[in-house]
């Protein structure tokens, strides 16, 4: 049953709100016109004029009443997690539930609260999918069954290593660097021991785990809505990322003296 909406009224409540809110959109993956569509979504429902400046690490946001009498401005820093598509998914539903007077400003603060406290996906169960995935990419290529067993096991260990270097607050740069490097060793063992008939499908693809197919998606779509310096700052991230994983994969490749090409 729809409830009506109790519309809040303080203004500097209101934008402190948005500023958690985008926040966590930001750290969760969102992209620049899911921020402004959630947002113009709930401003409408609490007749409000939001104004939002998206940078690649800051949001500014203004809030006006409806009069446009009284205004408040904030500016957030955005703390770059995981992407986690479930708190996206979450935060994106309540934005409904406010347009469709499902939930009052304070059960919005309330079940906001409640979304960015969303405990992860056990690390196991990840690790195991994600393994799993990347042979998938090794037998899509053709990869025979060796190539695939070998790739599940870099992917694992190379997996497992993000994890306990993230745990403890690596440079990401660095780490996949480091990743991209065990995994490689690992992988080349195809070539080293003569494992099966594919060893070079199984050294190219023990790292596509790393790919960061995320930040060049919302890159691009950034670029189509007209938010160039978030898409420049979210290509350039992930260039990076690729130009780390290829010179842990050129380095893996080097120290076991492989001759690849």
């Amino acid at each position: 049953m729809i409830q009506k909406t109790k519309l809040p009224t303080d203004i500097q409540d209101i934008c402190l709100f948005f500023s958690e809110y985008v926040t966590w959109l930001m750290s969760s993956g969102a992209t620049c016109i899911r921020m402004e569509k959630n947002v113009a979504r709930i401003a409408e429902a609490w007749k409000v004029d939001v104004r939002m400046t998206i940078m690649p690490s800051h949001i500014m946001i203004c809030v006006w009443d409806g009069k446009h009498t009284t205004s408040y401005s904030n500016i957030c820093r955005a703390c770059f997690n995981q992407n986690n598509f479930y708190v996206n998914a979450l935060l994106s539903k309540l934005s409904w539930e406010i347009a469709d007077g499902k939930a009052d400003f304070q059960e919005s603060k309330n079940r906001l609260k409640r979304i960015v406290q969303t405990p992860p996906l056990d690390r196991w169960v990840v690790l195991v999918l994600v393994s799993f995935a990347n042979a998938a990419f090794c037998g899509l290529f053709k990869g025979d069954m060796i190539s695939i067993l070998l790739v599940f096991v870099a992917t694992m260990v190379g997996y497992k290593l993000k994890l306990d270097m993230q745990e403890d607050k690596a440079d990401i740069r660095f780490i996949f660097l480091c990743c991209a490097f065990v995994s490689s060793v690992i992988a080349s063992g195809s070539y080293v021991f003569g494992w099966g008939n594919t060893p070079d499908i199984a050294l190219g693809t023990s790292v596509l785990y790393l790919i960061p197919g995320i930040p060049y998606i919302n890159a691009v779509s950034d670029m189509l809505d007209g938010h160039y310096i978030c898409s420049f700052s979210r290509m350039m991230n992930a260039a990076i990322l690729t130009f780390c994983l290829s010179a842990g994969l050129y380095g893996g490749v080097l120290i076991m003296n492989i001759h690849w090409f």
